[in-house]
């Protein structure tokens, strides 16, 4: 009897978690200016892209992780700071139009990858930015 009991809560618990986390995803990806986006470190080469979510803000790119419970964006970059290096075609089976864009952030260099639709309204966020005297799309 209490093993069942247990088992129950244990099971219960899994199942608001999942809940919880489904319920996330829908709203990061229900707000204005958000897009599916994945995020690696450009070294080591090849490393692996993490599922997230990204979000313009005033000034800003928020960054969610997919899979995570967290409340707060998993990075932050300002718009002042933030440069798109490189840009290229990712070669992945059933996603042909798929970018991996490379860029900086005080001095750390990330990469992202996004549709063409994301990659154009990233580079209009970028331009439309205060003037500076950083050339920061390529």
């Amino acid at each position: 009897m209490i093993v069942a009991v247990g088992l129950g809560l244990a099971l219960l618990g899994v199942v608001a978690i999942l809940g919880l986390g489904a319920s996330r995803l829908s709203t990061l990806s229900g707000r204005v200016g958000s897009f599916v986006c994945g995020a690696r470190p450009v070294s080591p080469a090849g490393g692996a892209v993490v599922a997230g979510i990204a979000q313009y803000g005033a000034g800003r790119l928020d960054w969610w992780r997919a899979w995570s419970l967290s409340p707060r964006p998993t990075r932050t970059w300002r718009r002042a700071e933030l440069e798109v290096i490189a840009r290229s075609l990712l070669a992945v089976p059933g996603r042909p139009d798929l970018y991996l864009v490379q860029c900086r952030y005080r001095e750390a260099e990330f990469a992202l990858t996004m549709s063409p639709e994301a990659y154009a309204g990233l580079t209009s966020w970028l331009e439309a930015a205060p003037p500076s005297t950083l050339e920061r799309v390529i």
